[in-house]
């Protein structure tokens, strides 16, 4: 893989949950390319098996693990299966998360003719609700309790969360994901000041909207070319009026985890969204 800038992380372990999805996928092979040796955690083993696969065809070294994060035991013995391939964690990821149709609204706004017709706030489900929130706020906190018990010598460790857009303004219709995203945001900053006192830096990215074959559906009709009402809307609030591209997150992720670059940076939430949080709509 082709680096935007070369770093070395050589000697360093780092730990990527949700690993066998596009984006912690695309960042595993970014930090194998580095020198690290990455275990890949995702509850899709295939999916895992396949990201290790690739990295290393190109030479690196990847670990397939799988393990659901929402399950402090299988934690565990993913930490275990770690400690034995590679050794302590450098390096934490907090990639895993998503969305679920049973907390998802059909329109963005309420209306009375609803009622009955079509998914509303009134008709979503506690069970999709929780597991959204679990998914992609729950999850982190069960991991980070887990694999920070390496870091507490005071070496050089850091923890990187994958926020969202949503961390700053909750988008339509998603109320479960935009509500996980913001406490997100919020614990990175709550775990920057805890572990300062041992030197562990933690920060997050918040990307925005990206484009890949598994969001293609969403931005484009059938034709593959035709924008949806909802790609429309993005564009217009996107300074650089364009998707971004999920290589396009590697900038800030290899930065935040190099001290050398970022040792003095610490708690903070990077969005990589085109502009679209700093642009008030006026």
């Amino acid at each position: 893989m082709e680096l935007p800038y070369q770093v070395d992380f050589s000697g360093k372990i780092a730990v990527v949950t949700g690993a066998g999805g596009v984006l912690c996928s695309v960042m595993s092979k970014a930090l194998a390319a580095a020198g690290a040796k990455v275990a890949l955690l995702d509850i899709n083993e295939e999916a895992v098996k396949r990201v290790a696969g690739e990295i290393e065809s190109d030479g690196g070294k990847a670990f397939p693990v799988k393990c659901d994060i929402l399950r402090a035991e299988d934690v565990k013995k993913a930490h275990d299966c770690v400690l034995d391939v590679f050794g302590k964690t450098n390096f934490l990821l907090n990639g895993a998360g998503g969305n679920n149709p049973k907390a998802t609204t059909t329109s963005e706004v309420f209306r009375m003719e609803q009622l009955g017709k079509e998914q509303t706030f009134y008709d979503l489900s506690e069970e999709g609700f929780r597991f959204v929130f679990d998914i992609n706020f729950t999850g982190e906190f069960i991991v980070t309790k887990e694999f920070t018990k390496d870091m507490l010598d005071g070496g050089d460790n850091c923890i990187l969360n994958i926020a969202s857009v949503n961390t700053y303004l909750p988008l339509t219709k998603i109320p479960a994901y935009a509500a996980a995203k913001e406490a997100v945001g919020n614990f990175t900053k709550w775990l920057a000041m805890y572990f300062s006192g041992v030197g562990i830096r933690v920060n997050a990215i918040a990307p925005g909207f990206l484009l890949s074959h598994q969001t293609q559906g969403l931005f484009y009709r059938e034709d593959g070319v035709t924008p949806t009402a909802r790609l429309e809307k993005i564009m217009m609030g996107t300074p650089m009026n364009r998707l971004g591209k999920p290589e396009e997150l590697l900038g800030a992720t290899l930065f935040l985890l190099d001290s050398r670059a970022a040792g003095f940076i610490t708690g903070a939430v990077i969005p990589v969204d085109g502009g679209y949080t700093a642009y008030s709509g006026v």
